[in-house]
């Protein structure tokens, strides 16, 4: 096996902790030539699509890489901003916050970067820019808060195959999942708090996360469970009685059965049944993307007041929000124990490394 060349060693160098911030991914542009591979890497992970392989092979390269590019590049474009992905300029922003958090609280080096699980900046590169800058432990954040294996567990993937081809390994730990965390669900009601003091207060609350197929929780994935709980710590919080939210899931594919019930039925029923207002927030996606701004924000609201609704918002995701901030800063503290310290001193620090590289060249080493 060749492994990855190794960053010129220089003794004495300091050495520091990372923390790497990981999102599903985006296309490089609205288009359809950027959608066809961002597509292909997506929907050829065998943790995204369980199907034997031989059989998806054909449809995804026979079917769905020929008609779904176009179709997906118009919606990406209903979306996209000046900066870009929406998905990505949030992510980007999340991770300078939360350098800054922490570096407020955090005496010794560190580095906070972000990765996209598909497309670009890819993980395995964010992981090697951070090990040239001398990162030997290394936090994986996903920036899902509930545990799937289609997207946490995908993640960890591409870090470990990273780390398999890593001749002098860095210390790697993950952040499994931080559905019930206080600081996340603080978030996440302060976060509608704010939407409801400028807009007032819906008929019902529709808490809508992303789907995934049926057969997963029977297999064992927890994310349906972990889902529940976020929505019910959220009424809890929010102080809802079980008539004034929902629960949903969103964006579906194919024909199988997925996770009910679905967001898009469940907009249509409420509008049928005479509710005149709704609300809808997405407890799952820390930051924005299409699925938020385009399937929940647009299709949504046009199923809704299509059914007989009368008003309908969405509330963006957690994005800057400061208490998100402060939340995925009390996360990563607490999963970086004994790998940062707020007592470390700069001089003695230097000084050691000074001496341990005198030492070093006492022995012959050349740097």
């Amino acid at each position: 096996m060749r492994y990855r060349a190794e960053p010129a060693c220089t003794h004495g160098q300091p050495s520091r902790a990372g923390v790497l911030l990981v999102n599903l991914g985006t296309p490089a542009a609205p288009t359809a030539q950027a959608l066809r591979p961002y597509l292909k890497e997506f929907l050829s992970d065998p943790r995204v699509v369980e199907i034997p392989r031989t059989l998806w092979w054909l449809i995804l390269n026979g079917i769905i890489l020929n008609t779904r590019p176009k179709k997906s590049a118009a919606k990406y474009a209903a979306v996209w901003t000046a900066d870009g992905s929406p998905l990505k300029a949030h992510t980007e922003k999340q991770a300078k916050l939360l350098k800054g958090w922490l570096g407020e609280r955090i005496a010794s080096p560190f580095m906070v970067d972000y990765a996209m699980r598909y497309g670009e900046p890819s993980i395995p590169a964010a992981l090697d820019r951070m090990k040239a800058a001398g990162c030997d432990r290394i936090l994986l954040l996903p920036a899902y808060p509930q545990y799937a294996a289609s997207t946490t567990a995908t993640a960890n993937d591409a870090a470990f195959d990273w780390l398999k081809s890593v001749r002098n390994q860095p210390a790697l730990r993950t952040v499994r999942h931080y559905h019930d965390h206080p600081a996340y669900i603080h978030a996440l009601a302060a976060n509608v708090r704010d939407f409801w003091q400028m807009h007032g207060r819906p008929d019902v609350l529709l808490m809508s996360f992303h789907g995934v197929p049926r057969a997963t929780l029977d297999k064992g994935d927890p994310y349906h469970c972990e889902c529940q709980k976020t929505a019910r710590l959220l009424a809890e919080a929010l102080g809802l009685e079980a008539k004034q939210y929902r629960l949903a899931f969103q964006s579906r594919f194919g024909r199988a059965e997925w996770l009910q019930p679905y967001t898009d039925k469940t907009l249509a029923t409420l509008g049928r049944d005479g509710v005149r207002r709704v609300d809808v927030v997405a407890p799952g996606f820390t930051a924005d993307c299409l699925e938020t701004l385009e399937e929940l924000a647009m299709e949504g609201r046009a199923t809704f007041l299509g059914a007989g609704g009368k008003e309908f918002h969405y509330i963006s995701a957690l994005n800057e929000h400061p208490r998100w901030i402060d939340a995925l800063g009390r996360i990563a503290l607490e999963n970086l124990g004994g790998w940062t310290s707020e007592q470390w001193d700069r001089d003695s620090d230097e000084g050691a490394r000074h001496d341990s590289a005198r030492r070093a060249r006492d022995l012959g080493a050349a740097n």
